[in-house]
């Protein structure tokens, strides 16, 4: 089960949203057989680079509020990010361009590193309040996920990996994606949104029989010891 995850590394609802379809691979049993993959979105891609606008003051300007009225509407993603098991620092978040943390994921994707990645990006960002737009930030986070410094430096110091976002966020809009989370799988099912974990393993189970796609069986009460009967070994 191929799954494509257009997401923004600042984007409340992408965190929720990967955490819900982990939970939904899990509790719907494919949790070994979906093989997911990072595709690049921007929310805000003018925000400036290593901008420290809080995210209050950030949210009170897009939308025509004040900043009390800014915090107020964090508190219901908050509750919602509560529920699936994350705690948002929202009192410490400033804006950040997002647009080198996808082209490090790209870098990690080479190495089956980009969901460690990704992982980092989105915890760092809204459990930890760190600035994921900062180029010294983002090196930081690049070796917690395994990556090897000097490559994460080139891709940063380089316009490398910037053709391969830049194809993500236009495929997202032939596609017609206009917001975030957003999940294509098989190429042929789209779930959008961060849906509540029943509507996701719904989603799963019936995408999974339509494909004609079958849970692993969960192995009991195996033995340690190996044997042979007839003319198979079993270990």
């Amino acid at each position: 089960m191929k799954i494509e995850v257009w997401s923004d590394y600042v984007c409340p609802f992408c965190y929720i949203g990967k955490r819900t379809l982990e939970q939904a691979l899990e509790k719907s049993g494919f949790h070994t057989q979906a093989e997911i993959t990072y595709k690049a979105f921007q929310l805000n891609p003018e925000t400036p680079v290593d901008s420290t606008v809080p995210t209050y003051e950030a949210l009170a300007k897009k939308f025509g509020r004040s900043v009390d009225e800014a915090k107020e509407m964090t508190k219901g993603v908050a509750d919602h990010a509560r529920s699936v098991g994350l705690e948002y620092n929202f009192d410490g978040m400033v804006e950040a361009n997002t647009f080198a943390a996808h082209r490090l994921v790209k870098l990690a994707e080479e190495s089956g590193k980009d969901a460690e990645l990704a992982e980092v990006l989105l915890r760092s960002y809204f459990v930890e309040a760190k600035n994921v737009g900062n180029s010294e930030t983002l090196l930081e986070l690049a070796e917690e996920a395994g990556l090897p410094r000097k490559e994460a430096e080139e891709v940063l110091n380089t316009d490398k990996y910037a053709a391969e976002v830049a194809g993500d966020i236009e495929e997202a809009r032939q596609i017609g994606v206009q917001g975030v989370p957003f999940f294509v799988i098989n190429r042929k099912y789209a779930i959008s949104g961060a849906q509540p974990l029943q509507a996701f393993v719904d989603s799963i189970v019936q995408i999974a029989e339509e494909e004609g796609i079958r849970p692993k069986l969960k192995p009991m009460g195996q033995s340690k010891t190996s044997y042979c009967t007839g003319d198979s070994c079993e270990a």
